[in-house]
């Protein structure tokens, strides 16, 4: 599946830079960058998802814990 990302003069002197820098395409860089933001927040919403179900379940110790 194909897509435009419009980036403004900024975002994409910065992404030409890095790419350079790299060695690397500009697609390349934003490619990566899109799927490091997935995985990180795929992994954030399942660690909330289990701090949600399972801290009540040890509330009491955990209150114990901290005093």
């Amino acid at each position: 599946m194909s897509m435009t990302l419009r980036l403004s003069d900024a975002e994409a002197e910065a992404l030409r830079r890095r790419a350079a820098h790299e060695s690397r395409s500009m697609q390349d860089v934003a490619r990566q960058a899109v799927r490091e933001y997935v995985e990180y927040h795929s992994r954030a919403e399942l660690l909330d998802r289990v701090l949600d179900e399972e801290l009540p379940r040890y509330a009491e110790a955990l209150e114990r814990l901290g005093q």
